[in-house]
């Protein structure tokens, strides 16, 4: 299932049985779970998935800083969707474009940092 197609209610029921059930779920399939049920429920999971996707990227891609940047530009991304709808929300976006901006700085891409900075600026 890609990200824009439309999950299936069975899909759906799947990811809130996950979510709900009593063990902690691994942070990959709590960012699947949230994936899913953003589809359907944004202002509600968004904000999840955006600290899903920066723990996944912290636990277990640290070692490996593409697919780290990858998943906190995923967070962007739904951050900024969340911003779309609700301004109120700006300080989700903030958070995750320092998250951002901090793999930037790591992995020595100075050169984009000034592109986060300003948009920051712009948000706050």
């Amino acid at each position: 299932m890609t990200h824009t197609a439309h999950p299936s209610h069975d899909a759906v029921l799947r990811a809130r049985v996950a979510l709900l059930g009593s063990q902690a779920l691994p942070v990959r399939q709590e960012v699947a779970a949230y994936r899913v049920l953003a589809q359907v429920s944004p202002l509600a999971y968004l904000p999840l998935l955006t600290d899903a996707l920066y723990q996944y990227s912290r636990h277990e891609f640290a070692h490996l800083p593409e697919t780290a940047l990858a998943l906190r530009a995923e967070a962007v991304a739904a951050a900024r969707r969340v911003y779309a709808m609700e301004p109120g929300r700006a300080r989700l976006l903030v958070g995750a474009l320092l998250r951002y901006k901090r793999q930037l700085a790591r992995m020595g891409r100075e050169a984009e940092l000034d592109a986060v900075d300003q948009e920051i600026a712009r948000v706050e």
